[in-house]
């Protein structure tokens, strides 16, 4: 059985524009959600005010740390199953689509838990400024409330990619971001909520991506098909995934906490700098996503190469990433930094102070940006070979090493104690983690190889076909 004809051919074919075909919806995906996210700040920045603004600027690292571990699962999933599909195995592939949802709903049960009971805790660990700390709890409790539909919603997106089709979680989300905006709305401006009304309307919207991703599975005619019923456990295949997954949500997580440290500095200087950070980090949200797509087709088009045994492909797709993730990040980097000034006022009116702090980290990270993105490609195409272990403790001594050592030694100096000496911890981390990856990766690949030309790797010839 083919796949369906929507579905981008990642083993045959012209490279270069199947992965572009594949890349755009993912690039589109990524810059929708970050807009509809960017709503929920304006329409609390220009209704609400300062401090709700604030409160939920100071949640995302916290909500990152707190998520990631299970979100990184999801690139399990899809790993699982581009090998599979590449490879031919259909029995892997059902039982990996039909593990995932059982994951998911697992881990988001664990993630309501935490969230909800946790807030105000964790909220007070990272020095969150009393004024901002009630409001912030409220929308981290009332998003954790709806994070099973979030999880769904992933993991059914993690199955499509891997089968080639990115187009369909790009409408799935226009749908629910285009109702979300709606609802802040409503909510905000009629019902007189704040934060809470952004957070229900967040929920709300993301049940509907959930509902919408599963049916799209169900009425699908290939192996990717799923059948509710069916939905178990599979102990192979959870194994697999969370041999995969669990370490790259570890990774996730490290990031995150690296970035909640580094979010507990920028609350060392007050509710208007966390404001004005707020607002940078979600303008750096479009480069990032735009770059974070390449790292999804690395480790999707690598990881159904390698399972077709398609060794030629596995280098080109690399090089071919790494040189349309380095163009992106440049060209967007440097454009945000080019606008940064009336980009910042969008988010925020009326504290020019606030625009300084923003303006002071992306100084710092924007033209330099680039350096994430080929960071993110790397450890997708060393995952996509089957390896998760390798990036993960790659992270941890390249990006958390250097960035935990910079804070606790050179930002703690009062003589160096400002937000520039913060932020430029960003750059340093990319760069060191960056040489480490090439060196793993090209060890990691000659291992890979030995395996196939000695047939320690199962291959599968014709392996889409036979899909």
């Amino acid at each position: 059985m083919r796949l369906k004809t929507k579905s981008v051919d990642m083993v045959n074919g012209p490279l270069f524009k199947n992965m572009l075909v594949y890349t755009l919806p993912i690039i589109f995906t990524g810059l929708l959600h970050l807009l509809f996210n960017a709503a929920d700040l304006i329409v609390i920045g220009q209704y609400c005010g300062g401090l709700p603004f604030a409160a939920m600027g100071s949640t995302g690292s916290l909500i990152n740390l707190i998520v990631n571990l299970f979100m990184g699962l999801s690139v399990g999933v899809s790993v699982v199953v581009a090998q599979g599909i590449g490879a031919g195995d259909k029995d892997t592939v059902r039982n990996a689509v039909h593990t995932a949802f059982p994951l998911a709903a697992a881990g988001g049960a664990v993630l309501t838990f935490v969230g909800i009971f946790g807030a105000k805790y964790f909220l007070t660990l990272m020095g969150t400024p009393p004024e901002v700390l009630e409001l912030a709890a409220v929308y981290m409790r009332i998003f954790f409330s709806g994070i099973i539909p979030i999880l769904i919603f992933n993991f059914g997106a993690a199955i499509l990619r891997a089968a080639g089709d990115t187009k369909s979680p790009f409408l799935y989300l226009t749908l629910a971001g285009a109702l979300n905006v709606a609802l802040n709305l409503i909510f905000v401006i009629f019902f007189r909520m704040d934060v809470d009304g952004v957070a229900l309307a967040t929920i709300l919207t993301q049940a509907l991506a959930a509902f919408l991703v599963v049916r799209a599975l169900v009425r699908r005619s290939d192996v990717c098909r799923l059948f509710i019923k069916e939905m178990k456990f599979h102990r192979s295949e959870a194994i697999r995934i969370m041999k995969i997954g669990l370490p790259a949500g570890m990774q996730g997580t490290i990031f995150s906490a690296s970035n909640v440290i580094i979010q507990s500095g920028v609350n060392s200087f007050g509710d208007i700098a966390i404001a004005g950070n707020a607002a940078a980090a979600n303008i750096e949200g479009f480069v990032y996503v735009s770059m974070n797509a390449f790292y999804q087709t690395a480790m999707n088009f690598i990881g159904q190469n390698v399972g077709a045994g398609k060794k030629d492909r596995v280098g080109k797709v690399l090089a071919g990433s790494l040189s349309l993730v380095a163009a992106t990040g440049l060209a967007m980097g440097v454009g945000a930094f080019i606008f940064a000034k009336p980009l910042l006022s969008i988010y925020i009116s009326g504290s020019s102070e606030a625009i300084s702090y923003g303006l002071t980290r992306m100084t710092y990270i924007c033209a330099v940006y680039f350096l994430c993105g080929m960071m993110d490609v790397m450890t997708g195409a060393i995952r996509g070979m089957g390896s998760s272990l390798a990036p993960m403790f790659i992270a941890v001594i390249g990006v958390c090493g250097v960035r935990l050592t910079w804070i606790y030694t050179v930002f703690k100096n009062p003589a160096y104690h400002s937000p520039g000496s913060l932020y430029v911890s960003y750059p340093v981390s990319w760069s060191a983690t960056l040489i480490v990856q090439l060196i793993f990766y090209i060890i990691i690949k000659k291992r890979l190889y030995k395996k196939m030309d000695t047939g320690k790797l199962k291959i599968a010839d014709n392996a889409l076909s036979a899909v």
